[in-house]
């Protein structure tokens, strides 16, 4: 059996007014979003958690191949970088990260024909040697190196391609739905006393009920977050961000990589003066150094430091004389393109280090738990008496009719807007209208058999 409303069909009660009457809907929404996307939050926080300590992972299991001994003497870079291209003579240099500190070991980044989109081939080198330490496959913007590579793919789109990543855009079109929704459903019971922390005192389900709602309560402005930059990397809402952020003027500003001089000399000054050049300019950390890709072209240098204080600093540099060209510093970069870029890395758990891991690791375990105790309630709903047996009864059917016009329109209106910007929530709203009908229709035909057997 399914719902209890195959048994029970909708039941007459009071006409609400105003609120009450949306508190309703809101409820059975709330409902039913919890029992039929709560499956694709659990493997999207599960694979979150894995990934929040991938770094140090990929750390330990790769530490003989990106970590060196230290020494005082290090060979020129362009060195370092021959011995990358004798390694992978096949694959095309992309980016050079020059070692940061005595015990790092510096990075060839090669695109190669054999790799998925977004995978590149790193070379390590030992910039005291120039001895190559491994090579490794790499993912991303980051470069990040296998296990982190595995895990995020997994979270992002379960190894899937396109298809999979379906999984992760409705899980946070949801998400953020859910956590609002849940927060005026909380507060609308006007528990003060106990909006933030569970009823002491309470059994059954409605101590259930009090801890899956003061946990959802601290949890709201985490979860809503994750939502809204998890949006940002998804198929199509992710899509539409994009367009978006173009049409305003939004879009993260980049330096030209054309060097703008009369006569354009094929000559190269080579990496170690670029470097130089760049270091001179203030671009301190760790950096990421594109080679130019014709003639005419300049040195791309940027900063890669991804912790707090952000450091994406860049530089364009004329490749005959070593003269920087244009400079971008991150202060400058609009506001938006700053929030998107703080909010994408502290998503993924690198802004503020190890403090950044411990609040997703609360938020993923604190999410997991909200869903635990969302399915105890249904579980505790259901009828056990006599010969009916099912799940959880949802909250009423129809209370949108006893909605007023002057309310229900423009939450009408709101909803068509929200799904045409994230297609995915529409579709599947679109698909619980459908299955509310559905379950509406069958109740009322078993209500209608069983008259007929009375009669």
């Amino acid at each position: 059996m399914t719902v209890d409303e195959s048994v029970e069909p909708d039941r007459a009660v009071p006409a609400p007014s105003g609120w009450s009457g949306v508190r309703s809907l809101l409820l059975r929404l709330h409902f039913y979003a919890g029992i039929l996307i709560a499956p694709f939050l659990v493997v999207a926080a599960l694979s979150g958690l894995l990934f929040v300590f991938t770094p140090q992972l990929d750390e330990l299991v790769y530490d003989d191949v990106v970590s060196v001994a230290d020494s005082p003497a290090s060979v020129p870079l362009a060195q370092q970088v021959d011995a990358g291209l004798t390694a992978r003579p096949d694959d095309t240099l992309m980016a050079v990260r020059p070692a940061t500190t005595g015990t790092d070991a510096t990075q060839i980044i090669f695109a190669a024909p054999d790799l998925p989109e977004s995978y590149r081939r790193t070379v390590f080198v030992n910039p005291h040697s120039a001895e190559v330490t491994g090579v490794l496959e790499t993912y991303g913007s980051g470069q990040a190196l296998p296990i982190q590579a595995w895990v995020d793919n997994l979270h992002r789109g379960l190894h899937l391609g396109d298809i999979g990543r379906l999984y992760s855009e409705l899980a946070a079109s949801w998400l953020w739905i859910v956590a609002i929704g849940g927060v005026v459903l909380w507060f609308s019971r006007r528990r003060k006393r106990t909006l933030l922390r569970p009823e002491s005192g309470a059994k059954g389900r409605r101590r259930t009920l009090s801890w899956h709602g003061a946990t959802g309560m601290w949890l709201a402005v985490g979860l809503v977050f994750l939502s809204a930059t998890g949006l940002t990397w998804s198929q199509y809402a992710g899509g539409n961000i994009t367009e978006l952020r173009s049409a305003l003027s939004w879009e993260t500003p980049a330096v030209s990589g054309t060097v703008h001089s009369p006569t354009v000399s094929s000559s190269d000054v080579g990496l170690d003066r670029i470097t130089a050049a760049a270091r001179e300019r203030g671009l301190s950390g760790d950096i990421e150094v594109t080679p130019p890709s014709g003639t005419g072209e300049a040195y791309i240098v940027q900063q890669v430091g991804r912790q707090w204080p952000t450091q994406q600093d860049s530089v364009a540099i004329d490749p005959a004389n070593a003269q920087v060209t244009e400079t971008l510093r991150f202060e400058d970069f609009p506001l938006i393109a700053k929030l998107a870029r703080w909010g994408i890395d502290a998503h993924m758990g690198l802004l503020f280090g190890w403090v950044n891991q411990v609040v997703l690791v609360l938020l993923g375990g604190g999410l997991l738990c909200v869903i635990f105790w969302g399915y105890r309630m249904w579980w505790l709903r259901r009828p056990t008496r006599g010969m009916r047996r099912g799940f959880g009864r949802p909250p009423l059917r129809g209370m949108w009719r006893r909605v007023p016009g002057s309310v229900l329109a423009p939450l009408a209106v709101l909803a068509l807007f929200v799904g045409y910007f994230v297609p995915l929530l529409g579709i599947s709203l679109l698909l619980f209208l459908l299955l509310d009908c559905v379950l509406g229709l069958r109740a009322r035909r078993a209500v209608g058999d069983r008259k007929e057997v009375a009669s």
